[in-house]
């Protein structure tokens, strides 16, 4: 997932409060801010803060720093950065020995006088290094060149903000590049039974989702059903189009990261992704779960000579999507209907997508 940290510089207090301000409006994580200024900020709102102190949330040095200092903040627990501007071979040999240290969690590139080339060579090296790559920008058109620089691109940017409209550009551009693309496919309905009751799990998020959205559940990794959200105008009961009726404390669901969770896990604050008819794909973040003892149905289907099976609540409400992208109740599904699922190749451990054999059943 990209993300972007926003620098707040400059002699006056007020101008550096609104871009404050801004970023925490804007979801920015992160903002780089003099010593001097962090204990101000935080009185703002909940916002990290990356300086040059053992006080800040992320302790950030300059290349020329004794980067003995970031050893001590990485022993205090601390996340650690440090700020290298790249104006010679010998600064990108150096960054590329600082991410093999082991103690510097960041590594700001600030490109002088050159081109997208040493971002590109850094990228290929640490490629499976443990360690983030930013790179400091001052539009957000810098900024989008540096996401996308060999298709992996940076993991994040530092902007250095013009006004407080780039502020809001740069999460725009962030929420754009994040939203996954999920490949969907078609299963064919081979069995509905109902099995008696369990412990059934509702998602209430923060967002609200539309007609054809909901989210990839079931009861094996390999086949996902994509489970309808409650936005249907219904005789039964209201329309909660921030929910989606899951399924019971067993089943998976797909996350943000091609990573999977039991439904039992899920807590306020986590992240859960929303997926529509199409496959696009979007975060949203859970406000409540709520388990409660409900009749369930067993779902059966065939997927390409492979039976996948998911468990839902019984009950009219409750709905998964037809090939053609409209939602269609439980309670009406019937062998011969064909749905829409989420294959997938990979076994799960942990939530992770790995290669081995697992059978499921």
């Amino acid at each position: 997932m990209k993300f972007g940290w926003v620098k707040v510089s400059g002699d006056d207090w007020e101008d550096k409060k609104e871009i404050v301000k801004m970023a925490l409006e804007s979801s920015i994580p992160v903002v780089v801010a003099d010593p001097e200024d962090i204990e101000r900020i935080r009185e703002l709102g909940n916002i990290k803060v990356a300086s040059h102190s053992l006080d800040a949330d992320i302790v950030l040095i300059n290349k020329n720093d004794n980067i003995d200092f970031l050893k001590e903040a990485k022993n205090a627990g601390k996340e650690t950065a440090i700020y290298i501007p790249i104006e010679s071979k010998e600064d990108e040999e150096f960054a590329s020995e600082v991410a093999r240290f082991g103690f510097v969690d960041n590594i700001i590139l600030e490109g002088r006088d050159w081109t997208i080339i040493p971002l590109e060579n850094l990228i290929a090296d640490l490629f499976h290094r443990d360690v983030k790559i930013i790179a400091s920008v001052d539009s957000v058109d810098e900024a989008k060149v540096a996401y996308e620089i060999l298709e992996k691109g940076t993991d994040g940017v530092l902007l250095t903000p013009k006004n407080l409209e780039d502020v809001k550009e740069l999460s725009k551009l962030i929420e754009e590049l994040n939203k996954e693309k999920i490949a969907l496919d078609v299963a064919t309905i081979t069995k509905v039974e109902p099995v008696g009751s369990g412990d059934r799990v509702c998602i209430d998020t923060c967002s609200l989702m539309s007609i054809g959205e909901g989210m990839l559940i079931g009861s094996y990794s390999r086949g996902l059903f994509l489970v309808h959200s409650e936005t249907l105008e219904n005789p039964y009961v209201a329309t909660r189009p921030f929910r989606v009726n899951a399924g019971p404390v067993h089943a998976y669901i797909l996350c943000p990261g091609n990573k999977t969770k039991y439904l039992s896990e899920l807590k306020a604050g986590d992240k859960v992704l929303v997926v529509d008819k199409e496959g696009n794909a979007r975060e949203a973040i859970i406000g409540r779960v709520k388990i409660e003892k409900r009749p369930l149905i067993l779902i059966e289907a065939d997927y390409k000579g492979d039976i996948i099976r998911t468990i839902l609540q019984n009950a009219e409400t409750i709905r998964l999507v037809s090939e053609n992208g409209e939602p269609i109740s439980v309670v009406d599904l019937k062998p011969g209907d064909r749905v829409l699922i989420k294959p997938d190749d990979y076994a799960r451990h942990f939530g992770m997508a790995i290669k081995e054999t697992i059978i499921e059943k």
